[in-house]
């Protein structure tokens, strides 16, 4: 097994213990992971420079309901990750973006 699926487990063994499944639909779940990035954002509020504790632990809040809705939809994060990246591959060739942030359709 996977140290991802051992984590997968592990917080759906958390969530059941808690009798908390009931509350995570995909619309909550998509609803707490812009919460949590909204968070996550919030460290940088005032300055580039934000305490790196506290990004680590809203940035694990945002993976972790991440986590829960890829699960709760059937979806293998590794694999949609992957599938993701191979249309940005496309979408971004490295010989027309490489060093520059300009969006796909203005390259």
């Amino acid at each position: 097994m996977s140290e991802l699926q051992e984590l997968m487990n592990q917080i759906n063994e958390f969530t059941r213990e808690r009798d908390w499944d009931q509350f995570h639909s995909p619309e909550n779940l998509a609803k707490s992971i812009a919460i949590e990035a909204g968070e996550l954002l919030e460290c940088y509020q005032w300055s580039s420079e934000a305490k790196p504790k506290a990004v680590e632990e809203e940035l694990a809040d945002v993976l972790n309901y991440c986590l829960q809705m890829a699960a709760k939809l059937g979806l293998d994060p590794v694999e949609i990750v992957r599938k993701k990246m191979q249309k940005n591959a496309e979408k971004y060739p490295v010989d027309k973006s490489k060093g520059r942030s300009t969006k796909y359709d203005q390259l």
